[in-house]
């Protein structure tokens, strides 16, 4: 039913992320899906406020981004499960959903604080994908 899953992590809330990685590598196996591991690094937003950081900034946080993610995969993917590290720069639920759409994913699994208030119990940007997204996404809740 699902060939390509969509998996946007957060690299600063790994124990959140293990948690959704299960899923997909139990999803994968049941479908044989790859598995696309996204990280969305924040841009500068402004390009005044980009005038202000060395040229090469952003190419020196997407190798690092880049290193997180193959130590992420290595310690949390079997072997046998086709994982596909990708990053990008930008607003996350715009990035997720691009992403979603350039790869045609069926099947996206976010991640999601567990909040009390706000965004009907949902992280802004899990309720951002919910609500945009043109595939079926699977909410996993910290």
């Amino acid at each position: 039913m699902f060939k390509k899953i969509l998996l946007p992590i957060d690299l600063q809330e790994t124990a959140l992320a293990a948690k959704a990685t299960r899923i997909a590598v139990s999803e994968s196996r049941q479908h044989g899906a790859e598995i696309y591991l996204l990280a969305v690094v924040p841009g500068f937003g402004m390009p005044v406020i980009e005038s202000f950081f060395p040229d090469d900034t952003m190419q020196k946080v997407s190798r690092e981004v880049e290193s997180e993610l193959k130590r992420f995969i290595a310690a949390n993917f079997p072997p046998e499960i086709s994982v596909h590290p990708v990053i990008s720069q930008g607003s996350p639920v715009e990035q997720i959903l691009a992403e979603c759409r350039l790869l045609k994913a069926d099947l996206i699994i976010i991640p999601s604080h567990n909040k009390n208030l706000g965004q009907v119990l949902l992280g802004s940007c899990a309720s951002g994908v919910v609500s945009q997204a043109n595939c079926t996404v699977m909410v996993v809740k910290g």
